[in-house]
């Protein structure tokens, strides 16, 4: 068997490892015009910021694909042909393929804003992007980032590590208003402007400006208002790389359409990560996942399928994590922004703020736990997986929360007025007190 993979992002990669492990006579080979190397894409603030050379992003050595028999071809796939099973190269090369993966990822989302093609306006997704960045960057004083995910926050912190001021613009009324909650939205908000972030919400970008020179000189926003800058961020989301598929004819919507194998519309074609839309996603999932724990977990199963073990793709317990600044912020399971019928929640931080805690459970269902959100406060995966999965009521969350913390001390000092505060706001369910240090540092 020839597997042929274009892209070679956490998903391809993982699918040509996990078919190699599987197949050890098949011959892998995986194209892209990104890099030559597979490297780590959430690494690349890192790069920029100077804490990390190139050499360091790459999770494997050099030597390593050659060791493992995958092929690397550094070219991009412009064309592809189901009926012969071939990929077109930019090189004039033509690949033949018993099977495809098509793992091409995302592209920043534009939206057509006046001044948009004006050097010094990009998003941030892949290494070809911060070589701009890098470029057009150099020795500028102001910039403006459209957009407050988590993109937006990446690029903030990115460009104050330089000196340069921010602008971010954010259309809702609270940082990242459609993923977190009141409280910790607040809490990012006053970290980003402990870095000295300018934080703009209910604001909008109008149109760009340009020099003579055909570089970015200013933003104009909504209200009207012109934002002096030389670069600006766009971090309005991303969209399915569809490039390659539309032109093949498969069947597309948001993303590439598959089914629950992650194969496509076409015999023999398969797509993954980014860039593949779900046809009928789990209940509580959404059709299109674009998180790095998801792609390797899709490169993985589809590698299964593709290797002759059909294998339905299972998310199973949704998670993330990510850095505001220095504030780490994890989340496991089920947390919306806005309280679900049904849900009860108990959010707690300490006097002063710095971290926070929240737990979602539904009375409906013995009190089981369905969700946390943590910030500042590291916690250990292994150990909320297994509450989550076994639907552990609160009451037994909070008597073993140490169990979950990297920071024994944190909890020895406030695990008895976490019980406290939640025997408050639920006097019902209160808490059996428990010495906090019985349970710390399991």
């Amino acid at each position: 068997m020839h597997l042929v993979i274009i892209g070679n992002g956490i998903t391809g990669v993982t699918a040509a490892l996990t078919a190699r492990q599987l197949d050890p006579a098949a011959r892998i080979t995986l194209v892209s015009a990104e890099s030559a190397h597979h490297y780590s894409r959430t690494a690349l603030m890192y790069l920029y910021m100077g804490h990390l050379r190139y050499q360091d992003t790459k999770p494997y050595g050099d030597w390593f694909w050659a060791e493992n028999r995958l092929e690397l071809v550094h070219a991009e796939a412009t064309g592809l042909d189901p009926a012969a099973r071939q990929v077109q190269l930019s090189t004039g090369q033509r690949l033949a393929y018993d099977q495809l993966l098509l793992a091409t990822g995302s592209v920043t989302r534009f939206f057509n804003w006046p001044g948009q093609q004006l050097r010094g306006v990009q998003g941030l997704y892949g290494l070809p992007d911060l070589e701009k960045m890098t470029r057009d960057t150099q020795g500028i004083r102001r910039a403006v980032v459209v957009g407050g995910g988590l993109i937006g926050i990446e690029l903030a912190e990115m460009l104050h590590a330089r000196g340069i001021h921010v602008t971010l613009l954010v259309r809702e009324s609270r940082y990242w208003e459609l993923v977190l909650p009141p409280e910790e939205a607040a809490l990012v908000e006053r970290q980003i402007s402990l870095h000295h972030v300018e934080l703009r919400l209910h604001t909008e970008m109008r149109e760009v400006l340009g020099d003579a020179d055909g570089r970015v000189r200013a933003v104009v926003t909504t209200a009207g208002e012109e934002l002096p800058c030389q670069w600006v961020g766009i971090a309005t989301g991303v969209a399915p790389n569809l490039a390659l598929a539309k032109a093949a004819g498969l069947a597309t919507d948001r993303g590439i359409l598959v089914d629950e194998h992650l194969r496509t519309s076409v015999p023999g074609v398969y797509a993954a990560g980014d860039c593949a839309q779900h046809r009928e996603p789990g209940p509580g999932q959404v059709p299109v996942e674009q998180l790095w724990y998801t792609g390797r977990m899709q490169g993985e199963t589809v590698a299964h399928t593709i290797c002759g073990q059909p294998t339905p793709y299972r998310r199973g317990l949704w998670f993330n994590s990510a850095k505001f600044f220095n504030l780490e912020y994890q989340t496991y399971g089920r947390v919306p922004a806005e309280p679900e019928e049904g849900t009860s929640t108990f959010c707690w931080q300490p006097p002063g703020g710095g971290q926070l805690l929240r737990l979602n459970f539904r009375a409906a269902e013995g009190h089981a736990v369905t969700g946390l959100n943590a910030l500042g406060l590291r916690q250990r995966h292994a150990v909320w997986e297994r509450w989550l999965q076994q639907r552990v009521p609160v009451q037994q969350v909070l008597r073993e929360l140490g169990q979950a913390n990297f920071d024994p001390e944190f909890f020895r000092r406030h695990e008895p007025a976490i019980r406290r505060a939640f025997a408050r706001q639920f006097p019902d369910l209160a808490v059996d007190a428990v010495p906090a240090a019985s349970t710390a540092g399991r």
